[in-house]
């Protein structure tokens, strides 16, 4: 239930900012508006201001919603009212009215970035777990433990990192984006900060998945290797393991913190066989020696061992929260962010150097909404900041039956002086429909194959 009302709630708000935009700005440039929906398909609710030309409708289909103007190209307009149609209003004026909804969304995730700012956000402390065995990371150096206070691209003034989720994104834009990363590290023990370079251009990444942050060798904070909660029947059950033990070793292998315990389990397989491992635990202040066989569990065309327990406590948190001016600028700037890698994405999608698995569709977006509304208030507005850009940023594209496309429009009109023909205007709208089918087609795809393969 609340996956629907999380995602219901989400794509209601979004879609009425985005129609808002084209309404607000048309009104302000003099066109007559005469329906504002939310929604296709047979209203479910509708009303009319006293004195207003526009009536508002709620749809049942809440996939999309429409703003429909005064317009001689639809239907006749009166002589008296011809003033108020759209398609007489100049050219900068029709412009301005159709970017107003993209440009509503890109606003909207600002707003949502800086309330998230203004409001402060738990997040983890940016202190390095153990790295993946030949990972990036540990070829760079990393041993685990290490706090990121600076990073930034190579060549580059380094930044502050505020938290782990920084360094994440940072990463992340590196990766996809083909960019080395360079960061500034201080041991917690001797308190000496060193710089590493992350060569993360060499990557040539196409999605951001697990396997990429297994490759980079940061997967998670820095974590207590602690045995939190135990499936009842699971292989760390069956062997005697406790909730709050503390593993110091595993076979000949010392453990220093969750995230190495979890890969030393992930790869104590022989030949895709379980093997028996002495594991040295701290249990209420006694040092104890079980013999734990984890179960042998598939992962993609591989088998790993896992042992049915939540491993590694959770990490030092810190709380992060910016005064008015900076929560803004910091919302403009994650736009931005955001919106540049998602148009760099799609490029890198329409010449093959990225995969289309990228591309999500209603059932990826309704399940990300009801986790994000699972974990809190601040991360369902950051979730609904993410689908605002996304949304903005899709509808520029020029492809014809987008807003971006009739931007394309204006600007051929804008350059030659003379519209679009009527005819060429039929042939491009039914080819961006195409186009879209294709889109929903592999996004619609990718979700069943996600939640069902």
């Amino acid at each position: 239930m609340l996956t629907i009302v999380a995602f219901v709630v989400a794509l209601g708000l979004l879609i009425a900012i985005h129609e808002y935009g084209h309404y607000r700005v048309a009104v302000a440039c003099g066109v007559k508006v005469l329906r504002f929906s939310v929604g296709f398909g047979r209203p479910l609710l509708r009303w009319q201001p006293k004195g207003s030309p526009t009536e508002f409708v709620l749809g049942a289909f809440p996939l999309g919603g429409y703003v429909k103007m005064l317009d001689e190209r639809e239907a006749p307009v009166a002589a008296e009212e011809r003033h108020l149609a759209f398609n007489t209003q100049t050219l900068p004026k029709r412009t301005a009215i159709v970017a107003a909804g993209p440009l509503a969304n890109l606003l909207l995730a600002v707003l949502l970035y800086a309330i998230v700012n203004w409001s402060g956000v738990e997040e983890p402390k940016a202190i390095l777990a153990s790295p993946s065995i030949g990972s990036i990371a540990e070829k760079a150096g990393v041993q685990g433990g290490e706090t990121v206070t600076r990073a930034g691209w190579d060549g580059e003034a380094l930044d502050e990192v505020m938290s782990f989720d920084d360094l994440r994104w940072l990463l992340t834009r590196g990766a996809l984006d083909g960019r080395d990363v360079r960061l500034e590290l201080v041991t917690s023990e001797q308190g000496a900060r060193r710089e590493v370079l992350m060569p993360l251009a060499t990557l040539q990444a196409a999605e951001a998945d697990a396997q990429l942050f297994r490759t980079i060798g940061v997967l998670g904070p820095w974590t207590r290797p602690l045995i939190g909660d135990l499936v009842a029947d699971g292989a760390g059950a069956r062997s005697g393991l406790q909730r709050g033990d503390l593993v110091q070793q595993v076979g000949a292998v010392r453990i220093v913190d969750g995230q190495q315990l979890r890969e030393t389990i992930r790869g104590s397989l022989i030949d895709g066989q379980p093997v028996a491992q002495v594991w040295r635990i701290e249990r209420d202040g006694r040092m104890l020696d079980l013999s734990v066989t984890p179960d042998a569990k598939p992962e993609g065309l591989q088998s790993v061992g896992r042992i049915g327990a939540y491993v590694g406590a959770p990490p030092a948190m810190l709380t992060i929260r910016y005064g008015v001016w900076d929560g803004i600028w910091r919302g403009v700037e994650r736009t931005w962010e955001v919106s540049g890698l998602t148009l760099r994405m799609m490029g890198r999608m329409l010449v093959g150097e990225a995969s289309i698995k990228n591309l999500s569709g209603p059932l990826s977006v309704a399940e990300y909404a009801g986790k994000s509304a699972s974990l809190g208030f601040t991360q369902y507005l950051v979730f609904l900041a993410l689908i605002s850009v996304s949304l903005g940023v899709l509808n520029l594209l020029p492809v014809p039956m987008l807003d971006g496309g009739h931007l394309l429009y204006y600007l051929w009109e804008a350059v030659t002086g003379k519209s679009v023909s009527d005819a060429w205007m039929e042939r491009l709208q039914r080819g961006g429909g195409a186009v879209l089918l294709v889109m929903m087609s592999i996004a619609l795809f990718n979700d069943v194959n996600r939640l069902f393969g």
